[in-house]
């Protein structure tokens, strides 16, 4: 839970900005509700509805881009109902709501539902004393609007160079160790939900420090590149490759189990054997696999891998070995 607030920006600030309006929400709901203000209590409870719904959806599905459109949207039009129903007091709660529309979801996208949220307000005359309150606040709104969206944007630019620093292994363009044990707790998380299996693979260069120590890092660095090359042209569009040290590789192939899953190691493994090259030959590679079992950690499912990739290198190397199942020794290298 700590890792995953740690390492997604816009879930902490979904979850944060959930408990805020927790916080905030509810005593004003209560008071309306001792009042005898039925109105404006329905919308506080429907107002935290969304905010609950939004934050339950963000940590279920890790789809923080919904989560927080609709977040935005509940918090910034609630806030125009309340400010209808309960006046002066209620054009306040626009105010915070117009700045965490951009840290929630995309600046345009936020653009739209402030000037919506703050137009809607203004047609609504009743919600102002005077037309220069109402110009004041539109004004207002306008300057609070506009440095939030500079602020926002400048801010998403530099999030976005620092995430990709962190989670990019410079040499293969592909994700990291600190990338991967996020997404594979992801993929855990949807196991659960789903019922559809995950499948972990480690790949290992075989005789790696050989091929540095007789050719230099140099051609080791090219052979890596055109590993993670060949993979990625050759694998689908949402499975995921990450570099997990050195010459090992993690694979996550989601959605493959069974015998699809025999069928893709065994492609993979005929592809990689007949195109990767060093100056003696082919290149080979050991590989443990693992799918992720009924209510496993992801710990313990990124052991058994390594487990099964342990048994692949001490029973000879250039062979796949399962960890769910008898090992299954490569193919000939003429197949």
């Amino acid at each position: 839970m700590l890792y995953r607030l740690k390492n997604d920006f816009r879930l902490s600030i979904i979850t944060l900005l959930g408990v805020s309006a927790v916080f905030g929400v509810t005593p004003f709901a209560i008071l309306r509700f001792i009042q005898g203000n039925s109105v404006a209590f329905v919308v506080d409870l429907l107002i935290l509805a969304g905010v609950a719904v939004s934050v339950n959806h963000a940590w279920q599905t890790g789809d923080t881009r919904r989560a927080g459109l609709l977040m935005a949207c509940v918090a910034s039009y609630g806030a125009v109902l309340v400010g209808v129903l309960v006046g002066d007091p209620g054009l306040f709660w626009l105010y915070p709501c117009l700045v965490t529309t951009f840290f929630l979801t995309h600046p345009r996208m936020a653009l739209a539902i402030n000037v919506s949220a703050v137009l809607l307000m203004m047609l609504v005359s009743d919600a102002f004393r005077s037309h220069e309150q109402m110009w004041s606040f539109a004004v207002a709104a306008a300057v609070v609007t506009a440095s939030a969206h500079v602020f926002a944007y400048r801010n998403r630019s530099q999030r976005r160079r620092l995430e990709h620093l962190a989670t990019i292994d410079p040499l293969t363009g592909v994700k990291n160790r600190r990338s991967m044990d996020y997404e594979l707790d992801m993929a855990v998380a949807t196991a659960e939900r789903t019922g559809k299996p995950q499948t972990l693979v480690l790949l290992d260069i075989d005789h790696f420090k050989k091929i540095n120590d007789q050719y230099g890092h140099v051609l080791g660095d090219d052979i890596l590149v055109d590993l993670v090359t060949l993979i990625d042209s050759h694998t689908r569009k949402y499975d995921q490759l990450f570099r997990f040290g050195g010459e090992e590789f993690v694979l996550l192939l989601p959605d493959v189990g069974g015998e699809d899953l025999d069928t893709v190691m065994t492609e993979l493994q005929r592809l990689l054997r007949r195109r990767l090259k060093c100056p003696d030959g082919a290149v080979t590679i050991s590989y443990g696999v693992a799918t992720l079992q009924p209510g496993e950690s992801m710990e313990s499912w990124l052991t058994r891998a390594d487990d099964a990739l342990y048994q692949a290198k001490e029973g000879g190397r250039d062979r796949i070995v399962y960890a769910d199942g008898p090992p299954i020794a490569a193919m000939p290298a003429s197949a």
